[in-house]
């Protein structure tokens, strides 16, 4: 098996990204977007899926610069995976933090598709410590699915915390990708698919 990583660099009118990925590190990051709720965020799927991230952002606004991180994310995903062989495929992780309790589960079948079930509060109050707006939290997994062509489910059952429901989701997102993505030894060569096609 040779080494699972990637980079990608984007670079439009929009936004300036470059993206290192390995997928077998050790849960390291540098991360800089300029949003530091961001990159907390993507420092806990870093952290949770034991893979080491480099990140450089620059962009114009908050919404362009979190659609194309994921972009670039996906892009990254998809590369360092290459054909996909002896993947477990498929996984999923519940994560509480405090009041809060979420679930992701994906299926890196080749397909991007989200279901999203995500309860974040309207109030600009409670939004002030994320420095975002939730809808785009809702933009990140659904660009990040798309480009890493895999089925992408998520759902905060109950919290009341913002934060704590974002963090939460993408701790489990971490988690779950981290599963998803490990060799399976006993599949010698073989794609996860009655298909053999992914």
């Amino acid at each position: 098996m040779g080494q699972r990583t990637a980079t990608i660099k984007r670079k439009t009118k929009e936004t300036n990204i470059s993206l290192g990925l390995n997928l077998d590190g050790g849960g390291q990051w540098e991360i800089d977007t300029g949003i530091k709720m961001l990159d907390h965020l993507l420092a806990q799927v870093t952290q949770h899926g034991r893979f080491d991230l480099k990140l450089s952002a620059k962009g114009d606004n908050q919404h362009h610069l979190i659609e194309d991180v994921a972009i670039c994310f996906g892009k990254a995903l998809t590369q360092a995976l290459g054909d996909k062989r002896d993947i477990v495929r498929m996984a999923n992780t519940s994560v509480p933090m405090d009041d809060t309790l979420a679930m992701v589960a994906v299926d890196i079948g080749g397909r991007g598709y989200t279901v999203l079930d995500l309860s974040f509060s309207r109030s600009s109050k409670k939004w002030e410590l994320l420095g975002f707006p939730p809808d785009l939290i809702r933009h990140f997994f659904e660009s990040f699915a798309a480009e890493a062509k895999l089925n992408l489910h998520a759902h905060v059952l109950y919290g009341e915390n913002d934060h704590h429901k974002a963090e939460a989701l993408f701790k489990a997102l971490g988690r779950t990708l981290d599963t998803a993505t490990r060799i399976d030894k006993r599949t010698k060569g073989e794609l996860p698919s009655t298909k053999d096609l992914l």
